[in-house]
């Protein structure tokens, strides 16, 4: 009804028009509240997500397992947020600004322009228009990834006036030799199935769209290839991360598939890891998968032979081994990790009430404030800080921890939750003796978290030597990462550099912060 000549002269006429539009309006109202309801209940659920997701990594299981649940709600609200534009299309931009993150883009991308001019570029006046300024927008556009040939032609030349033979340039050196695959091919592979977790049958599927008919074998061949040509760089970066004084060291499951049994069988990646940035130091940070049969602490022993120094882990007690008097090699401390001791006392609080455990992790959060505040500082500067604000609170908390383990049942889970925590004590005070040393076992327990998610989507290793080659090709992913490095750049650099007999003498010239350095 646009103006009053529409409404109808009747009375009884009007008050039916009147009615239906009020009916309209009570209709449209409650589907806008439902609407809103449904929002206000998804925007809530995504919030609890993002707390369980990026909240303490003692209060969550692993964060792999919300990332589709987040996908979904995301996808869920901005499908809402369109019908509502598709029903009152805004007039300059939604009334309310929505929270969300648009990204920004990189000014190596190249740019396409294009200029939408008006239909006509004469006034109506007859004058002539003239440019005045102009609005400027950028969108992000994709090509899908698109395969090509490379075809290579070695002409053959021959002189007319003798019979020396023919002239013809040898052939390149081939990863895969007599093989389709450049090495940036190999490379993008090795990448899809170790950075972006994309098994091998998948990837297949994926070059069969584009009518390439490659077989899951043939690719794993490349895999083999590779991770045999890669193994020296490999053995360079453990190596290099041995020499350190100071590392951390965790284990996660890897299962293997035992064929004499007809199931699988559980074996595990070790990672050694070293990430000196907290505290300054020149080394660049690094990770190293070593894949071993069992969890026994032999292995871990054999993995670091060589190693002098502190070494950070969890409580398992495979790395008492380490520290036996009997034990020969270098001398290795074991520090120990203060977020594990949190998370037994956070089980016990969210399973009950339970002060005392509560005020543990009050004391826990207190020397955890110290620690954010520092970090990044040099190793002095850190040891001097704990040493004046730190020291107090470690002595609070050792009478704090004497005293109530002789009023609590050892057999309770407070109980066993105390004991852990004075059986590793020496352990968790290292940190406030060596400006270096962390207070927690966090940062290689980032770096597994990879090797977990492949876990997840390839679900076993089919065989020891295929979890050892997925070791070396991750190691050198996870290290790309920490030292912010494309892999597939320095893997296809890497892997071309190798093919074309790069000297083992300068195998470290091929670990990935020096190919940061060079870039």
């Amino acid at each position: 009804m646009r103006n009053a000549s529409d409404l109808p002269d009747d009375m009884e006429a009007l008050k039916a028009k009147l009615a239906a539009s009020l009916a309209a309006i009570a209709d449209r109202d409650a589907v806008i509240e439902r609407k809103e309801d449904r929002i206000i209940r998804l925007e809530k659920l995504l919030a609890d997500f993002k707390r369980a997701l990026f909240g303490h990594r003692s209060e969550k299981s692993d964060p792999e397992h919300f990332e589709l649940a987040l996908e979904d709600i995301e996808t869920a609200i901005a499908a809402i947020h369109a019908e509502d534009d598709a029903i009152d299309p805004p007039k300059s931009g939604p009334a309310k600004p929505r929270n969300a993150n648009r990204g920004s883009l990189p000014k190596h991308l190249p740019r396409i322009e294009e200029v939408i001019e008006p239909d006509a570029s004469v006034c109506g006046c007859g004058g002539g228009l003239h440019q005045i300024g102009e609005d400027v927008s950028e969108r992000l556009d994709v090509i899908p990834a698109q395969f090509r040939v490379v075809v290579t032609r070695r002409p053959k030349y021959a002189c007319r006036s003798c019979s020396n033979g023919v002239v013809q340039a040898p052939a390149p050196t081939r990863l895969i030799p007599g093989g389709m695959p450049t090495e940036a091919t190999v490379a993008h592979v090795l990448v899809c199935k170790y950075a972006d977790h994309i098994p091998l049958y998948r990837q297949a599927q994926i070059y069969s769209r584009q009518g390439i008919d490659l077989d899951r074998s043939t690719l794993a061949a490349w895999v083999g290839k590779a991770a045999y040509d890669l193994k020296p760089v490999f053995n360079a970066l453990i190596a290099d991360l041995k020499r350190s004084q100071k590392l951390f060291m965790d284990e996660t499951r890897a299962p293997v598939l035992d064929p004499k049994a007809g199931k699988t069988k559980t074996g595990y990646f070790w990672a050694l890891a070293r990430d000196d940035r907290p505290w300054g130091g020149a080394a660049p940070p690094g990770v190293a998968f070593t894949y071993a049969p069992g969890r026994s602490g032999q292995y871990a022993d054999d993995i670091l032979q060589g190693f002098a120094g502190v070494l950070q882990v969890d409580g398992y007690a495979g790395y008492n081994r380490l520290i036996q008097p009997d034990r020969t090699g270098h001398v290795i401390q074991l520090a120990y990790c203060w977020a594990h001791a949190r998370r037994k006392l956070f089980e016990v609080a969210r399973n009950s009430t339970a002060p005392i455990a509560e005020d543990g992790l009050r004391r826990i959060a207190d020397l955890c404030k110290i620690e954010a505040a520092i970090r990044g500082m040099p190793s002095d500067a850190r040891l001097a800080v704990r040493q004046n604000q730190s020291a107090s609170k470690i002595a609070d908390f050792e009478t704090w921890l004497t005293h109530h383990r002789t009023r609590v049942s050892a057999k309770s889970p407070l109980g066993e939750a105390l004991k852990y925590i004075a059986k590793y004590w020496i352990g968790l005070c290292l940190f406030h003796a060596d400006g270096r040393v962390e207070m927690d076992n966090n940062t290689v327990e980032r770096t597994i978290r990879p090797i977990a998610l492949n876990r997840k989507n390839a679900l076993f290793a089919g065989h020891d030597a295929g979890a050892a080659n997925g070791a070396t090709i991750a190691s050198l992913v996870e290290t790309c990462k920490l030292n912010a490095v494309e892999p597939h750049a320095y893997l296809t650099q890497t892997l071309q550099a190798i093919v074309n007999g790069h000297k083992q003498s300068q195998i470290d010239d091929l670990l990935p912060w020096n190919y940061a350095a060079n870039v």
